[in-house]
């Protein structure tokens, strides 16, 4: 039952970056974008600041959330590690297995969908354009 629940427990450790980067990558794409439309509808004369600032919270997301997903991996692979040297030795049973996780799952479609906010931003094209 540990094991299940420091599994758990690396999820919830996951759950919080993504909500961590969820917000920085949609605060930063909501200046970026509200400063763009201003620039266009001609009531700013510029928005290069607010655009990189708004792309530079984007790109913090983005990178704190691969940060958190090759954590989360790597831990995820020690634990079974830990498991499968503990089985051998008798010490457990080793008859459960991790599911697949769906909170991994989950981050890596954010990261996914930041990276393409991030181009669309960059040199505007894409979906978010």
């Amino acid at each position: 039952m540990s094991f299940q629940r420091t599994r758990m427990s690396a999820d919830r450790t996951l759950m919080s970056v993504i909500r961590t980067s969820l917000s920085l990558i949609g605060f930063g794409f909501t200046i970026f974008q509200f400063f763009q439309k201003l620039r266009d509808a001609g009531t700013l004369a510029s928005a290069a600041a607010p655009r990189n600032f708004g792309i530079s919270l984007v790109a913090l997301g983005i990178a704190m959330l691969t940060i958190g997903i090759v954590y989360h991996v790597q831990f995820m692979i020690g634990l079974r590690t830990e498991r499968r040297s503990m089985t051998e030795a008798g010490l457990i049973h080793g008859q459960s297995h991790f599911p697949v996780s769906l909170t991994l799952i989950t981050a890596v479609i954010l990261l996914l969908i930041g990276i393409m906010a991030i181009v669309s931003m960059v040199f505007e094209v894409g979906p978010f354009d």
